[in-house]
Parts: C-alpha cells; structure tokens; sequence
C-alpha cells in the first residue's frame, strides 16, 4: 500500500506524534491567533490613548462663549485680555451666585438671558436695579426682555455683520467698526437711551441708564465680538475691553440647566452628537487614522513568496507507512479505500484523457479505462475496482490496492 498514498512533497512532524497533514493546519491556527491577538492589543493601546487624549482634552474645553476655554466659540481671549488690565473674571452658573456678586465696581454678564426662567429674571433684574454696577446682556429677545429691559423691543436680525458705530457712545467711538452685526436689533422710545451700530434705521447696541445713579445696562444683539475666533477682526477687541472692563470685577454668567426656563430648553433640536464633547470627535479621527494605518501596515507586501526549509524532512515513504499505520490501528478501511481508489482514479483519467473534474465519475472514467484494457479481470471489473464497496478486512484491502496498482500498470503500458 505504497503507491496511492505517496504525498508529492515532504511532511513535518509537529513533535507530538501527530501527523503532518494536521500539525500544519494546527501551527497555521495558533499564527493567526497570534497574529489576531497582537493586531487586538494595538487597538487596544490606540484606543486607550486616544480616550486618555481625549479626557485630558475635554479639560480645557468648554462652552459657547465660556471664558475658560480656548475654543473658536470659546470667550478665553477676552478673558485674559481683561486680565492683563487688571479686571478679574469669575465665573457663576445660578442667577442667585450673580446677584450677590454684584455691585458698583462689577460688570455682570448675562450670556444667554433667554433660557433663564421667570424667578431667575426677577433676581437679575433685582440685582441691576440695585447694584449701580453695569450689565451686559447678550442677545436678549422677546423672552426676556420685558423683564430685565421694559420698553426695549427687538426688530428682527441685523443684515450685515460689521457694523459702523454711528452714534457718541465712547467705547463705541474708539472701537470704529465692530462685529454686533449678525444678531439681533432692537428699538426702544426710552428717554436717555444710547442707540449704537444701527442696521437699516435699528440698533444692535442699546445702552440704558440704571435706576441706581451710576449704573447702566448695555443689550449686545450679538456675542461675536466675544469670541476668540473673532477678537481681532476690526474693533471687536477694543469694544469688548471696554464694555467689560469699565469696572474692576466681571461677573461672567452662564445659565445652568437649573437656571433654565423648560419652555425655553426643551433640547428638541439637540440630538445624541450634540451632546458629544469636541475633543471626543478629536479621539475618534485620531484612532481612525491610526487603524488606517496599522491596516496598511499589515497589509505590505515585502517581496515575492520564498520557499522555506523544514526543521525535519521526512521521506514520502516513511509518511506513507505512518499514515497507513494510522488508518490501521483506527481500523479506517473505508477511508483507506477511499483514498486508494481516489489517487488510481486521477491518475488513470489523465492517461486516458478524461478531464480531470470527470475523473471521479463512472459513466465517463470507466467506459475510457475499459477501453484501454485487453482483456483480463481488470477488463471485467473496472467499476467495481474503481468505485465499487468498502473492503471487509484487511487482506480485502491489500488485495484492492493490488488491483488497482495492476490496473493503472496495464492501462499505463497499453
């Protein structure tokens, strides 16, 4: 039983006793797994780095118009502007933290007055009429005005974006054109009213005198000249410094959820990424890149495929003999048949020009081997060798590869 199981190449024993034929497909398992763990612990290391980034990121990132963070929509510019000048900057989130921050030698700014609830705005109005300090509210409209400044109206958006002053404000005169431009516009019949940076006949700066001597209120229809992306574009900056350094403290007031009116938050217009950080956004390009990357890294070709010495060679013959050991001691006659009938039936088709994909059919192998037979019990009982049952013992085996090796020899010299 030599001939029909004779492997065309070398085999490699896996130092186990186990065949070749399944130590090969073993290693190749236990390199992909290895090779799919480290691929994992890259990613693995990516995407620890890229949240560490990203945590240590979202630090210094904060909201619109927030004087602590350097973000284009971030106010931080100003802030230390303002600083450098002497003015200190402290940051409150309760209308009630603002109020008792007030006073004659404060600013206070109201970020967003209109999310601000009813009793919210009753505290900062209480606090501007009292304080005979200033207060900046920025884009107030028909929700809050008529609380924190009666008698002032809006009139729809500004149409262009840099405005000239246009009036004898003095922080508007040395300022020269500014960005307040790009919000809103309001109009008022309040005597003493200062009317500033007017777009089609209506201001986008209003500045009341308080009931307490001393005191003002100052509506800004737009925080652009706020923001760190545009501080520097014409008198933004010198507008800004002076609307809120003209006292030695400024109160900075962003609303809270708290501080919020729910008719006026509802969030219906935020979605999920609405609420996802910047600096998270950051991360997740930062790791896309790097598994872009890590893909076209493993994915290189180095050179043509090499041909690679085994540790052990073994002789066909020895691999041969241990297989049929194997089929042996496992009693595999009908495997062992399979296998002998399977090689003699490739390699009879192809000497007698059947096609190789028709090799393992009777009705077009047999008819061709018959041909090639004179005569003979091979001539007799091609299918019955060929395709026929599985041997009862082992003698019927031994006798089966007999025949078929004295087939293939008679059909190979015919």
């Amino acid at each position: 039983m030599t001939g029909p199981l004779t492997p065309a190449t070398g085999s490699v024993a896996d130092g186990t006793g186990a065949p070749a034929d399944t130590a090969a497909p073993r290693a190749g398992r236990a390199r992909r797994i290895r090779r799919t763990l480290r691929v994992l612990a890259f990613l693995a290391v990516l995407a620890a780095g890229g949240l560490a980034l990203a945590a240590l990121d979202s630090g210094t990132r904060h909201g619109m118009l927030d004087p602590r963070s350097a973000d284009p929509s971030g106010s931080r510019a100003v802030a230390e502007l303002l600083k450098d000048r002497g003015v200190t900057t402290r940051v409150v989130t309760t209308a009630r933290e603002a109020a008792d921050a007030a006073g004659p030698r404060t600013t206070l700014l109201v970020t967003d007055p209109d999310v601000l609830g009813t009793t919210q705005r009753g505290v900062i109005r209480s606090a501007m009429d009292l304080s005979g300090g200033r207060t900046v509210l920025l884009a107030p409209g028909g929700h809050s005005l008529p609380d924190l400044a009666p008698g002032v109206h809006t009139k729809g958006d500004a149409d262009s974006d840099t405005l000239a002053p246009a009036c004898t404000l003095p922080a508007a005169a040395s300022a020269g054109r500014a960005g307040t431009g790009g919000g809103l516009r309001y109009t008022t019949a309040l005597p003493r009213a200062t009317a500033c940076y007017p777009t089609g006949g209506h201001p986008t700066l209003l500045v009341l005198p308080a009931a307490t001597p001393g005191g003002d209120t100052v509506l800004l229809g737009s925080g652009t000249v706020l923001l760190n992306e545009s501080l520097a574009e014409e008198g933004n900056a010198s507008l800004a410094l002076q609307l809120l350094g003209s006292r030695p403290d400024l109160v900075w007031y962003m609303p809270s959820l708290a501080d919020s009116d729910p008719a006026t938050h509802s969030g219906e217009d935020e979605n999920l990424f609405d609420l996802i950080p910047a600096g998270w956004y950051w991360a997740l390009l930062q790791l896309l890149v790097a598994a872009v990357l890590a893909a076209l890294w493993r994915a290189r070709r180095l050179g043509p495929l090499v041909t690679e010495k085994l540790p052990v060679v073994i002789r066909a013959s020895e691999a041969t003999e241990g297989r049929a050991r194997l089929y042996r001691k496992a009693r595999a006659r009908d495997r062992a048949a399979t296998v002998l009938r399977a090689a003699t039936r490739e390699r009879l088709a192809a000497l007698v020009g059947v096609p190789h994909a028709q090799a393992h059919d009777p009705s077009a192998l047999t008819p061709g081997v018959s041909a090639r037979l004179t005569g003979g019990p091979q001539a007799r009982d091609v299918s019955g060798l060929l395709f026929g049952p599985t041997p009862s013992d082992d003698a019927a085996l031994v006798a089966l590869a007999d025949h078929l090796d004295a087939l293939e020899r008679e059909v190979r010299t015919s």
